[in-house]
């Protein structure tokens, strides 16, 4: 009896589309309650973000029709937990029967082809232009259980690959870097107030506008690692501590002091720009880091997609409320912190996510931006 079901050809056709869609597209399942007889799969980095793989029998225009209108709900869902602002699907009917006779071309974002045979894929348009592979890579030298065999092994050994590399994604490393900046932070505090010259360091390394224009330059940097007060050090390395380990883990430690740096800085030349006053601390920064791990999110938004849209951004958005509503509080330092911390993590790339192209605009992105701020702050501000 198994063997039967092994060699029925719409069984062995569903194998080789998963085995095409896992292992050449790289597409991944997706976990459905109450689905049955299809297979959903998602890529989020293709054109057809979802592609559905129907097996089960539909014989009539009503059933289509309720098919067409279950998948959207699912898509909804989707879109919304991956934060994706649309997503098209492809819907693979391999029992649809003669009787349906809407049209099969693409329902709001809902794309369809009827398969009988291989042959089908070759005349489809659709499967021309986005999957103009797949025809060939349905060719197999294997036939009954041994094409199940390979098929099985092939895309487990696909799996196992993938759950090392989210496994090296997600692992807890030490958070050496980290560390390392909240000690800085610490010290360039403690030290000062047991010598009693505090306020010195305050006077000749704060940020402050004037005096950067005036080829203090350093000024950009050193501010970022003083704090006003007991409370302003903890609050800002709490927050290293916990949003900075995790973008030193997910980004590497070099990449991860490039984003502290560069969102610093560039929180720095957002005050010098908005602010007369002089500024210190290192939440500029911080911003940077949430901004990057909101950018890291949306590439693994599979995973952190409930996160990002319940924690990080609503975190964002109620710390940026405060800081308009608070005096003594350079939220300007923030908005400029968060603008380039996303934006050098563009450049930077997400390990295994981001494209050449991706990052190469990222780059451009950023040295605009750069000199752009740069010019407001130093040309345009002192015109």
């Amino acid at each position: 009896m198994d063997a039967e079901v092994l060699i029925d050809d719409k069984n062995v056709m569903v194998m080789k589309l998963l085995h095409y869609f896992i292992i050449e597209k790289n597409y991944n399942p997706i976990i459905l309650q109450g689905v049955e007889n299809e297979i959903w799969l998602e890529n989020l980095d293709e054109d057809y973000k979802v592609v559905r793989i129907v097996s089960g029998y539909i014989h009539n225009d009503e059933q289509f029709n309720f098919d067409i209108f279950k998948t959207k709900r699912i898509m909804k869902k989707i879109k919304k937990k991956t934060l994706s602002l649309s997503m098209n699907s492809l819907s693979i009917f391999l029992d649809l029967g003669d009787n349906v006779s809407y049209d099969l071309d693409s329902i709001h974002h809902v794309s369809c082809i009827k398969v009988n045979s291989e042959d089908d894929f070759k005349k489809s348009d659709l499967i021309k232009k986005f999957f103009p592979d797949l025809t060939r890579k349905l060719k197999y030298n294997e036939e009954g259980v041994a094409l199940f065999a390979k098929i099985t092994s092939d895309i487990n050994e696909h799996n196992k690959k993938d759950a090392k590399k989210i496994n090296a994604v997600f692992k807890s490393d030490f958070p050496m870097i980290t560390y390392m900046l909240i000690a800085i932070n610490v010290v360039l505090y403690v030290i000062p107030i047991l010598f009693g010259n505090y306020d010195s360091l305050i006077n000749n390394f704060a940020v402050w506008g004037d005096a950067i224009r005036s080829g203090e330059y350093y000024r950009l940097v050193t501010g970022i690692f003083l704090h006003g007060n007991l409370l302003h050090l903890l609050f800002n390395c709490y927050a290293l501590f916990v949003i900075g380990s995790q973008i030193e883990n997910f980004f590497g430690k070099v990449k991860y002091l490039i984003i502290y740096l560069f969102s610093g800085i560039v929180g720095a030349l957002f005050s010098i720009l908005f602010s007369s006053y002089a500024s210190i601390g290192a939440s500029g920064a911080i911003f940077g880091l949430m901004g990057s791990l909101v950018y890291f999110g949306y590439h693994y938004r599979v995973y952190l997609g409930n996160v990002i849209k319940s924690q990080i951004i609503p975190l964002i958005l109620l710390n940026l409320v405060i800081g308009f509503l608070s005096s003594g509080i350079d939220n300007f330092a923030h908005i400029g912190g968060l603008i380039g911390g996303s934006l050098i993590s563009i450049g930077l790339g997400v390990k295994d996510k981001s494209s050449g192209f991706e990052k190469m605009n990222g780059w451009i992105i950023t040295g605009i931006f750069l000199v752009f701020l740069i010019y407001m702050a130093f040309v345009f501000k002192m015109a």
